[in-house]
């Protein structure tokens, strides 16, 4: 009788210990990743205190969470960035090497690869992308042996049926959901494109020449308002947030906007609020949308548990007319040289902030060199996956920069910048070493402006620490650094990672890989 009673005794402990909510497996974090379009480091004043534009919202995320003084896009420009967000990879291991896709280019993420999506799908996510993609669709044609035109003309979209579904398409990708436009607002052609079909087939042309607000003549439907696609994705990730809060499993939404990226288009209710120009009128909404985007997210009862990251996919854009802003006294890419598409910081550094209470401090600040690549590894550590050697090879869990753990050594060893026309820079500790004479980009020296760049040393070696604004060349007085950072370049492209793992091969090589000076590119 004794001994059943102690059995019994035991079987209740047992059941209460297993029953108790601090024994239940915490569940993963739902993940929201807004990624702004040609938004300047200096935008957002919790990363500049001069910053002309009010951006209380994104500011006050900041100061819940953590921001990253020192994160950068993998490239310039987005179409490149977007590739190596989505895949932990460069693209410059890709086809990819220089510029960006347009709305009629192939898709350039092959089915096989693993992406951000396909990893959290895999392990329980349901998955939603609303936003501008620019990765490439693969459209279904009317006559099959005529593909003429890259897109950049209107007649290069008259032989796609736009009635039939697109393929390889982010729904191939890993999201379940998918709802966005297919290249830049300002790139043909102006469609919705909601799980591989085209909402409204486009029965009309479509055309801005406003000296903010332009984009390219092309098919357009006609549920296609450009002043309205950021409020309509704001509105629809909103929906979603609130409708998916109520289900058991996780959710992974990637809000990709169009904005602050020209067509230059705030509402009424924000145009002439910024006291700048129509780009700081844009910026401020974009504030305003990200504080009820927050707003529901806390609504809903998630917040502890939601990992919210706001970033831009490259520097602001001299199409936001920033000798108009810089005259005001306000600088998008605050004390950084250059602006979207150069290899100098103005390019490629931009505002990071991360929100995630049940994990993160509020009120924290890292100087810690990460890239938007990171975010690969740092879902895979969140979900507990561990990556192959083919997969993320280009990305470093900030977990452990979350979770403030105590390290002897950054994250990175070393990170890759490239610029639009497909020049390298390579970044390891305060050192940073750019492989051509000028910007690489649009920037002056341009690379066109030969009598310029024939005159510059073909590398330029900048200490970021004592010199932000790249202003000193150090080449000259430097050189076992400049080889020592060459070095490591060459390796990281050789290898296929910049990780450590096996080496893997790169999807295409243009050029020859062993011969780095690419002066002339």
């Amino acid at each position: 009788m004794k001994r059943i009673h102690i059995l019994i005794a035991f079987s209740v402990l047992v059941f209460g210990v297993a029953c108790t909510p601090e024994n239940e497996v915490p569940q993963n974090p739902n993940i929201i990743y807004v990624l702004a379009d040609d938004l300047g480091y200096g935008d957002i004043g919790a990363f500049n205190e001069q910053s002309k534009i009010k951006t209380p919202n994104i500011d006050k995320m900041a100061a819940e969470g953590i921001m990253f003084t020192d994160a950068h896009t993998s490239s310039s420009v987005c179409t490149p960035t977007r590739y190596g967000l989505l895949t932990g990879r460069y693209n410059w291991r890709t086809r990819l090497k220089e510029g960006v896709l347009t709305g009629k280019s192939k898709a350039l993420i092959p089915n096989s690869r693993t992406t951000v999506a396909s990893l959290l799908q895999a392990h329980g996510y349901y998955t939603a992308f609303f936003g501008k993609w620019h990765l490439g669709l693969d459209w279904a044609l009317k006559n099959t042996d005529d593909n003429k035109g890259d897109g950049w003309d209107p007649a290069d979209f008259d032989n796609i049926d736009f009635s039939k579904p697109v393929k390889n398409s982010p729904n191939t990708l890993g999201f379940d959901y998918a709802y966005g436009h297919p290249a830049s607002l300002d790139m043909a052609p102006y469609v919705y494109v909601e799980n591989e079909m085209v909402t409204q087939v486009p029965d009309s042309m479509s055309e801005n020449t406003g000296k903010y607000s332009w984009w390219r003549k092309g098919p357009t439907s006609d549920d296609f308002v450009h002043d309205d696609v950021t409020p309509n994705f704001f509105r629809r990730s909103i929906q979603f947030i609130n409708e998916r809060s109520k289900e058991d499993s996780p959710f992974f939404l990637y809000l990709a906007l169009p904005s602050p990226h020209t067509p230059i288009l705030p509402t009424a209710e924000w145009q002439d609020k910024s006291g700048l120009n129509p780009y700081g009128d844009f910026v401020m909404m974009i504030d305003n949308y990200m504080g009820e985007l927050e707003k529901a997210v806390k609504d809903a009862g998630i917040e502890n548990n939601t990992l919210i990251i706001f970033t831009s996919d490259n520097g602001c854009a001299p199409a936001a007319k920033t000798d108009e802003l810089e005259e005001k006294g306000h600088y998008p890419s605050s004390i950084f040289r250059g602006y979207k598409a150069d290899i100098y910081e103005g390019g490629h550094r931009v505002p990071f902030v991360v929100k995630w209470p049940d994990k993160i401090k509020a009120g924290r600040v890292s100087d810690e060199t990460i890239c938007l690549t990171d975010f690969m590894a740092t879902c895979a550590e969140i979900v507990g996956y561990s990556l192959s050697d083919n997969e993320g090879e280009d990305s470093f869990s900030l977990v452990p920069v979350f979770e403030d753990v105590k390290r002897n050594k950054p994250l990175r060893e070393g990170t890759v910048h490239h610029s639009v026309n497909g020049c390298f820079a390579i970044r390891k500790g305060d050192w940073k070493l750019i492989m051509c004479p000028g910007s690489g980009g649009w920037s002056f020296p341009r690379p066109g402006n030969k009598a310029v760049i024939d005159s510059l040393p073909k590398y330029q070696l900048y200490n970021l620490k004592t010199d932000p604004g790249e202003t000193e060349n150090l080449q000259a007085t430097t050189a076992p650094k400049v080889e020592e950072l060459r070095s490591l370049l060459i390796k990281y492209i050789n290898e296929g990672r910049s990780t450590p793992g096996i080496p893997q091969k790169n999807d295409s090589i243009d050029f020859e890989w062993k011969q780095i000076d690419f002066v002339n590119r």
